[in-house]
């Protein structure tokens, strides 16, 4: 992979995460915080992305957040 295409998936992939958790406003910083934070937010974020509705990641993270079922949905990929 080139440098170049390498740090346009990044630049893409850190304006996603900020957008969608504010990934910069988080102020964790203790021991091995920030990266474990790092790491769940991109778990959501995938399992958000598989989510098949066409609403935007934001949109499909406040749902969740209100419903429940929707949340389940989300957390199981639609297996139940």
């Amino acid at each position: 992979m080139s440098t170049k295409l390498h740090w346009e998936v990044e630049n893409k992939l850190h304006w996603q995460l900020d957008v969608t958790f504010k990934e910069d406003d988080c102020r964790c910083n203790i021991g091995y915080s920030a990266q474990n934070f790092a790491m769940l937010r991109q778990f959501a974020l995938n399992l958000i992305k598989q989510e098949p509705t066409k609403n935007q990641y934001k949109e499909k993270q406040k749902i969740a957040g209100w419903v429940e079922e929707y949340l389940l949905e989300i957390l199981l990929g639609g297996v139940r």
